[in-house]
Formats: structure tokens, sequence, C-alpha cells
């Protein structure tokens, strides 16, 4: 699945690249953006929250604004309290629309909103995620 992003004026660093940490801001919007659209619900007003547990990004080609992107998501791993997203960073408009400027990884645990203790990924989440799992054969 390929969301689409669009770099901003503030995401280029005084080098005149994207930031690195504007990355992370990507992958984030991304899938929850994609969930808020999938889901049927506003899942901030679920009694679970999927909190980021770890992210990384490896950097390939430089991006700079006014680019325009696709992020691609994938789910790695469905486990019980958590979701482990793959995701890629495409620059649109360069006819070469399967090489990802950047890869990444972002694991959401989900936790009860006033406990902050872990609890299964809610059936809302769970349900429309499982439409990305990569299956491994």
């Amino acid at each position: 699945m390929l969301w689409p992003m669009a770099t901003r004026w503030d995401d280029n660093d005084h080098d005149g690249h994207v930031d690195t940490v504007t990355y992370y801001s990507y992958f984030d919007n991304a899938v929850n953006g994609w969930l808020r659209a999938n889901t049927g619900v506003d899942i901030r007003e679920l009694d679970a929250i999927g909190v980021v547990a770890e992210s990384s990004c490896r950097f390939l080609e430089e991006l700079s604004f006014p680019d325009r992107l696709r992020i691609g998501l994938a789910v790695e791993r469905l486990g019980r309290r958590s979701v482990t997203y793959t995701l890629g960073v495409y620059r649109e408009g360069t006819g070469d629309d399967l090489h990802p400027v950047a890869t990444g990884r972002l694991v959401h645990v989900y936790v009860d909103v006033n406990t902050r203790r872990p609890v299964p990924v809610p059936e809302q989440i769970r349900k429309t995620v499982n439409q990305l799992v990569v299956r491994r054969s």
C-alpha cells in the first residue's frame, strides 16, 4: 500500500535536503493516517493507543522540498500486543517508482490509554492491519 506524502518547506535543513528526523515523521504520519482512513474509527478515541516502541531508517538517497512522496506500508509482524511495520519512501515522478530513497521500520505497542500498560491490539486495528501482513512462504 502506498500513502501519499508531500515534503514541506521546513522539512529541509541548512544543507538543503530533508532533515533525517523528518523521515520518522513521514513514517508516523503514514501509519496513523492509513489507520484512521481504513479502520472506520477515530483511532484517538479507542481504549488503547499504539505507542512507538522502536523505529529505524536507512537513508539511500537525498530528498528535498518540493519532492512529492509515497510511503509504502506493509506489516512484517502482527503480534498479540504489537504491530511491526516495514516502510519505504518513494519519490514521485522519477520514472523509477520501485526504487526507495529510504527504508524503515516502526513498531507500535498497544497500551491502555489510562494505565499505559500493554494490552492486546484493538480488534478494529487488528482487522485493518491484517490486510497489510506480508505472508512468507
